[in-house]
């Protein structure tokens, strides 16, 4: 009923920047909260960043200052800014709605495919 579809992963350098996109297709009534999780081999998935449909947001520590999540409500889609990238960064980040909620009124999780970012010189 709803999928994420995710763009922008790619190769950069340290001190780059990468812009990752997630947009939610599909009969989607509303999304409260949108984000994006990262998990490295043999790591666990962590969460990178979360922004309200109020714009409330939440940064892991790891990248606060660096990243920027934003939404555009309109188009239930997510970004996230990524500056200033260091190898620790190397990822794959997925897009994650955790309460998204289709024209049903039923309430779903739901996560991206995941989106290779590799920070390397």
């Amino acid at each position: 009923q709803v999928q994420l579809v995710e763009s922008g992963g790619g190769l950069v350098q340290p001190g780059g920047t990468l812009r990752l996109s997630c947009a939610a297709a599909g009969s989607i009534f509303s999304i409260n909260v949108m984000g994006w999780y990262r998990q490295a081999p043999g790591k666990q998935r962590d969460l990178v960043a979360t922004i309200t449909s109020y714009g409330t947001t939440n940064y892991a520590d790891s990248v606060k200052g660096r990243f920027t999540i934003s939404r555009d409500n309109a188009k239930n889609t997510v970004y996230l800014q990524m500056n200033s990238l260091k190898p620790e960064d190397t990822a794959v980040y997925y897009c994650y709605a955790p309460d998204a909620i289709v024209t049903s009124r039923a309430r779903l999780a739901v996560w991206g495919q995941g989106t290779l970012v590799t920070v390397s010189s």
